[in-house]
């Protein structure tokens, strides 16, 4: 008797094991395009979906590339070379007064990514501050660079009122860390990393800059009309990454580590990085992911103002929200 009871449940275990393999077996294999190392804290929200299983319970292996920046990610998306990947919500502003055929399918927060950031002992907390300044960005094709030129445009400054310095993505802050620069336009990420080596960083108030976007996710016109269950279980694996920063910051922390052993020992860094984007970023969309219209095309009047674009392209064309909508 105990050698048939041993028996069935070796049995059930065997089928337990073959059912599990089955399962990862019919995963489906997808390929995000990153604009940058994954690694890096803005892409927690992603992060923390694979790592807590928000994409295996979607039925999905994805597999993080990094590109060449947003500009280049749009390019490799609207090519079909991915099904989807990260930007700017600007970005498809840019790449369709180029004829690429993609557009966002989630914005990941209400607020912009960049912030203006000064030395506590010289704050600056007024758009006219900048004049005379020198201030860092990453590089003058940079979204950090636009929604700088859109805050001093605010109060009639122009690019030539200041001294702007494209540093790269490490010299953005280390200028500014070493007292090189007065300001710079900087992510959530670069400021903690200020603050976590010693640095007294002061941040204006965004109200009073350029209303510029988050992060978003984007996919080809194409894949949105002929794949949109495939677009609906990525972005609703990857907002609710976002959601968990913005519920739990100690429970997604938790799992952010994981996810990037690399930041072992980097807690208290990382904890400032999710309050920035818990305050800055994330808060205050009424339904997270979604896109607002009005300020989408706010941001591209700025932009065909500027000669960054030529012309305005119909905002149905830069967004789609259908994929949000359907979540809830």
């Amino acid at each position: 008797m105990k050698k048939l009871i041993t028996a069935v449940m070796l049995g059930a275990c065997v089928s337990m094991a073959s059912a599990s393999a089955l399962a990862a077996d019919k995963l489906e294999p997808i390929t995000y395009l990153l604009p940058a190392p994954k690694n890096l804290p803005a892409f927690a929200p992603w992060l923390i979906a694979q790592q807590q299983g928000y994409f295996k319970d979607e039925g999905l292996d994805v597999t993080f590339v990094t590109g060449k920046g947003g500009v280049d990610v749009a390019k490799q998306v609207g090519a079909g070379n991915a099904p989807i990947g990260g930007a700017i919500g600007d970005t498809p502003i840019i790449v369709r007064a180029n004829g690429i055929p993609v557009k966002s399918v989630a914005l990941m927060g209400a607020g912009g990514l960049t912030l203006i950031a000064s030395h506590e002992s010289a704050p600056i907390d007024e758009p006219q501050q900048l004049k005379g300044k020198t201030i860092t960005v990453m590089a003058y094709t940079d979204t950090t660079y636009y929604s700088l030129l859109g805050t001093m445009h605010k109060v009639g400054l122009t690019r030539n009122d200041a001294e702007i310095q494209a540093a790269g993505p490490a010299g953005v802050w280390q200028l500014f860390a070493s007292n090189k620069a007065d300001a710079m336009a900087a992510v959530p990420d670069w400021v903690a990393t200020v603050r976590h080596n010693g640095g007294k960083v002061h941040l204006m108030d965004p109200a009073k800059g350029f209303n510029s976007m988050a992060q978003a996710m984007i996919a080809s016109d194409d894949t949105i009309k002929n794949n949109p269950q495939l677009i609906q279980r990525i972005v609703r694996a990857t907002v609710k990454g976002m959601e968990l920063i913005m519920k739990d910051p100690e429970g997604a922390l938790k799992a952010y580590i994981k996810a990037v052993p690399a930041h072992e020992g980097k807690e208290d860094e990382m904890r400032e990085v999710f309050r920035l984007y818990n305050k800055y970023v994330y808060a205050d969309q009424k339904v997270p992911g979604k896109m607002d219209p009005e300020r989408l095309a706010a941001v591209q009047d700025f932009y065909v103002s500027q000669g960054i674009v030529d012309k305005a392209a119909p905002l149905e064309d830069l967004y789609t929200n259908q994929f949000i909508e359907a979540s809830q």
